[in-house]
């Protein structure tokens, strides 16, 4: 199966371990549940999921690589204990707990967090001391004499014997323990993840030219090559700084993720191609509907390579700009319901403004510092609780600079601001509507309702922002490309139909 729906397997399977009977007991034992261990190829985003089920489940997560552990560290220090048996006394062997298991408590004791994910990854690549326990643990949720606590579902992780030497053979007694997920890596299912991850357009658009790129392990006369998706996520993020800093992206670069020489090479290539369509086509104006006749005619000729480059460059500027709108809205959102608390302990006058903002500040503080503690929460909310922090921090500077002393001005200015922040987001979006009426306009007028339009509308449809974006706040030029794309499927829908009619 691929990674989307291995994740879909394993978050049902979590959900239903934490299933509870109507004395608030768990339904299966903790001894019981069977771990779930993911097989597939390394780099294909095994960890990543295990982060989005939490969030999604908003439970906690620990995350360990069981190849960096030995036998000690995995199963804690052993230690001379007294014990007293039918009168006489004796010498036990104990053990300190492991660091894994109190890894887990700690969590707990931090973050509240009475359920979540223990994720083992590499498991079948532990040392031969440390394999009996490993297979103890497995059943039993044991290390030494300490298990782990009720409410944490364990998952593992691992790659097959022919990506890793390390790797140890499973027999059928270790398989009958466990839940098995074998995953392959498939592109499709990569970009979903890669839209709303912000992935760059360069590795977007060339992939879609080259999609057998997106994943290869080869085995040459020098040595092992590969390409994976951890490989093409990470360069995205270097590749952003190292444009944000003016630092040059070449084959130096791309070579020290992507271990293909040829993959790294063609790459780099496209880059500085995508680079020269990004100056050449003054994306900026086309968006703007200002496009000159002569890129309106450059573009008509292009090849199809380039066609698909310049729309990946229009869509990603798109996108970036809806996805921005998108996290703000829902910041916005987050800001006022705490301001609406602000403002009911405000009218009541018993306490100084100051006192209560300082109170939802903190408030604030504290549940991000949680949520990143306990890998719960994910981007959008974290940009929310950023937004409101922010607020609240400036809003108690500009208050401060003012000399305001009473509830009822703190509240209004409380407001004002407010209103300004929420004045300007709408601006914006009404900006970043009209520029996604001049993109469909351009294409419209250049390609004329050719492939181009179909691409435009399944890539605004499919990326993740750019549909919320539209739902949310509309876009016309859209909703009549769709339902004509709609209407013209059904109707070769219904030719086929006629042609395997008149065919019987």
């Amino acid at each position: 199966m691929n990674i989307k729906e291995a994740k879909e397997q394993i978050k049902n399977a979590v959900t239903a371990y934490f299933s509870k009977d109507e004395f608030g007991n768990y339904v299966i034992p903790i001894e019981r549940q069977r771990p779930v261990f993911m097989i597939g190829a390394p780099g294909i985003g095994k960890t990543a999921i295990m982060e989005q089920i939490a969030q999604e489940l908003n439970v906690g997560l620990v995350s360990y690589s069981m190849t960096h552990h030995t036998r000690q560290s995995a199963l804690g220090l052993p230690y001379i204990k007294k014990e007293e048996y039918d009168g006489e006394e004796f010498s036990v062997s104990e053990y300190t707990m492991s660091e894994i298991i109190a890894s887990v408590y700690k969590l707990r004791k931090e973050t509240g967090c009475r359920e979540g994910i223990l994720f083992l990854d590499e498991i079948n690549c532990v040392s031969e001391t440390l394999a009996p326990s490993m297979l103890q643990f497995l059943q039993y949720k044991v290390f030494g004499t300490h298990r782990i606590p009720q409410g944490w579902i364990v998952v593992t992780a691992g790659n097959p014997p022919e990506y890793n030497k390390s790797v140890r053979e499973y027999d059928i007694v270790t398989w009958d323990r466990l839940k098995r997920v074998d995953v392959e890596p498939d592109y499709e299912t990569w970009k979903e993840y890669a839209y709303k991850k912000g992935i760059h357009g360069a590795i977007l658009t060339f992939l879609e030219i080259k999609k057998n790129y997106f994943y290869i392990v080869e085995t040459t006369v020098d040595r092992k090559s590969f390409v994976t998706a951890r490989g093409w996520e990470d360069l995205s993020e270097m590749m952003k700084l190292y444009e944000r800093h003016g630092l040059t992206v070449d084959q130096k670069l791309t070579a020290q993720y992507l271990q293909n020489p040829a993959v790294a090479r063609e790459f780099a290539v496209y880059y500085d191609l995508y680079n020269k369509y990004r100056s050449d086509y003054q994306i900026e104006d086309i968006l703007d509907g200002k496009a000159s006749s002569s890129i309106q005619n450059r573009a008509r000729s292009a090849r199809f390579d380039e066609r698909l480059s310049l729309l990946g460059l229009l869509i990603d500027a798109m996108n970036a700009e809806m996805r921005r709108a998108v996290e703000t809205d829902n910041a916005i959102l987050e800001n006022l319901r705490v301001l609406k608390q602000i403002k009911a302990e405000l009218s009541r006058e018993d306490a100084p403004y100051v006192t209560v903002l300082h109170k939802y500040l903190d408030e604030e503080r504290k549940v991000l510092r949680l949520g990143e503690k306990a890998n719960s929460i994910d981007y959008e909310t974290r940009y929310s609780y950023h937004y409101v922090i922010r607020f609240l921090e400036d809003i108690l500077d500009a208050l401060n600079r003012a000399g305001v002393s009473g509830n009822k001005e703190a509240f209004q200015r409380i407001k004002a601001s407010y209103d300004a922040s929420t004045a300007a987001h709408k601006t914006g979006n009404v900006k970043i509507k009209a520029r996604l009426e001049n993109l469909f306009r351009f294409v419209d007028e250049v390609f004329e309702d050719g492939q181009e339009t179909l691409i435009l509308v399944t890539e605004l449809t499919v990326r993740y922002y750019c549909a919320k974006f539209i739902s949310k706040f509309g876009c016309d030029a859209y909703f009549k490309h769709n339902q004509d794309l709609q209407f013209y499927q059904r109707k070769q829908e219904l030719l086929t139909e006629i042609a395997a009619l008149e065919e019987l």
